[in-house]
């Protein structure tokens, strides 16, 4: 993975960096060691369970990591899907979940 590959999928990689105050190496190590998987398993299994308290609690986690490295890609539809779980908006999450799932599927294969 290169900073290169994560611009072109679509991450932010110029303030990314900033926040790493311009340490490509260091960004790339947190975006590799994000939780990333952690807390979107942990979202899957909650949202199957119908466990909203739980899928929020992953979600906000996934924003906030995603939001901290401007991996915009992922960030803008975890944002969508924490403000739904957060409003208990009671539509179909899944559909959320999907467009996170398949940026997050481009990360891996980044990765």
């Amino acid at each position: 993975m290169t900073i290169e590959d994560l611009k072109n999928w679509g991450a932010d990689t110029d303030k990314g960096l900033e926040r790493c105050m311009g340490n490509a190496d260091l960004f790339l190590r947190l975006v590799g060691m994000t939780g990333i998987n952690d807390n979107f398993e942990k979202c899957e299994k909650a949202l199957a369970e119908n466990d909203l308290d739980g899928a929020f609690e992953a979600a906000h986690a996934l924003k906030g990591v995603t939001g901290n490295l401007e991996l915009t890609p992922i960030y803008e539809p975890v944002s969508e899907l924490t403000e739904a779980l957060r409003n208990r908006s009671g539509i179909d999450y899944s559909a959320l979940y999907q467009k996170v799932k398949e940026e997050k599927e481009k990360l891996d294969a980044l990765l």
